[in-house]
């Protein structure tokens, strides 16, 4: 069973910033059905572009016959604040103004699309998570969740994410946020303002979510005689224009600007004690060959929090493998989840 909604916050909502949202929307979506114990939930953090339908982006790994299914779980996927499918964004109306947000939208951090999120548990009455799950900037809310509610959260699991996001990651979406105030139409004002930008800005992210080794194997040329039409070249229009056709430039340009605020140290005594604060079992996944979040900023995770474990991950994909690569996380999660489970049960035999 699914269910698609929508939670409306009938408080001001106050960002990390200070700045305030009225009439805060949050659309979100569920399957399966919560069980009378309330031990059941499985809450997924959407990356970048993604949407609240995680049975869609994230199959193999969520569906009727994965590891996390409908039949035995109750599966939560939530859209984060900025993001164009449903909840809160730039293109939103602003209701002092009754005019869409546009540039007037405020900017926003990882920690308040996390304390949106956590006012939707409450509102669905979850007050205990079995597993936590996310990637990329998924990870980076699902990191920040369980710092900030460390016995809300059983099982947590970070993939192809950071503690800090680095300068190389901060370049990079720097260069895509250049590429769509390039657009001159992003100031018009408009709903589909900054798309020929945005379109340059996808491009230049696909070159940190694959690899050279992956350009090789899919858009290699089969004859030597070409000069130009390129299989690459067609292929990065492509990916452009598709992201135009479902995203639009604002909500791209203010979720770059939140990953780049995160930095789990901020405010709190330094960064290696915030991950201390998190109390979850724990299970880090990088992808050895990950240009955007290198393997060895999951390493640092992995050693900083408490019996976390780690796993690295072959992918021809890069960081994208993250999404791709199913078959082999649904191995390693699930006997991470395994190991879990006796763990408890050993815990309880020596508290009997």
């Amino acid at each position: 069973m699914s269910t698609t909604s929508t939670y409306s916050y009938n408080k001001v909502f106050k960002l990390e910033s200070g700045k305030k949202l009225r009439k805060l929307e949050i659309a979100y979506q569920t399957y399966g059905k919560l069980n009378a114990s309330k031990d059941n939930v499985i809450w997924a953090c959407h990356a970048l572009t993604a949407n609240a339908d995680v049975l869609d982006w994230w199959k193999g790994l969520f569906g009727n016959n994965a590891l996390f299914n409908p039949d035995e779980h109750f599966i939560i996927c939530a859209n984060i604040v900025g993001s164009h499918y449903g909840s809160t964004n730039p293109l939103s109306t602003n209701p002092v103004t009754g005019l869409p947000y546009y540039l007037a939208f405020p900017e926003f951090t990882i920690r308040d699309l996390v304390s949106a999120h956590q006012l939707l548990a409450a509102h669905l009455g979850i007050q205990h998570i079995k597993v936590l799950v996310g990637g990329s900037l998924g990870g980076q809310q699902a990191m920040e969740w369980a710092i900030t509610a460390p016995q809300y959260i059983e099982n947590l699991i970070l993939m192809a994410t950071n503690a800090v996001h680095s300068p190389w990651g901060i370049a990079f979406n720097e260069s895509q946020r250049l590429a769509i105030t390039a657009d001159r139409s992003f100031y018009a004002q408009k709903p589909d303002g900054g798309l020929k930008g945005l379109k340059v800005a996808r491009s230049i992210a696909l070159l940190s979510y694959r690899t050279y080794d992956a350009y090789t194997a899919t858009q290699l040329e089969s004859v030597n005689d070409k000069t130009g039409s390129f299989r690459a070249s067609s292929y990065q229009n492509y990916q452009g224009e598709k992201l135009c056709k479902r995203f639009n430039a604002y909500s791209y340009w203010y979720l770059t600007k939140a990953m780049d605020s995160h930095n789990v140290g901020r405010g709190r005594q330094s960064t290696s004690h915030a991950l201390a604060l998190i109390k979850a079992n724990t299970l880090v996944i990088g992808i050895e060959n990950d240009v955007l979040f290198p393997i060895t900023e999951q390493e640092f995770l992995a050693n900083h929090i408490a019996g976390a474990a780690f796993h690295s991950l072959k992918s021809a994909y890069g960081h994208d493998g993250f999404l791709i690569e199913t078959d082999a996380l649904t191995r390693v999660i699930g006997n991470f989840l395994k190991e879990s489970i006796n763990k408890k049960i050993v815990k309880l035999h020596k508290t009997a």
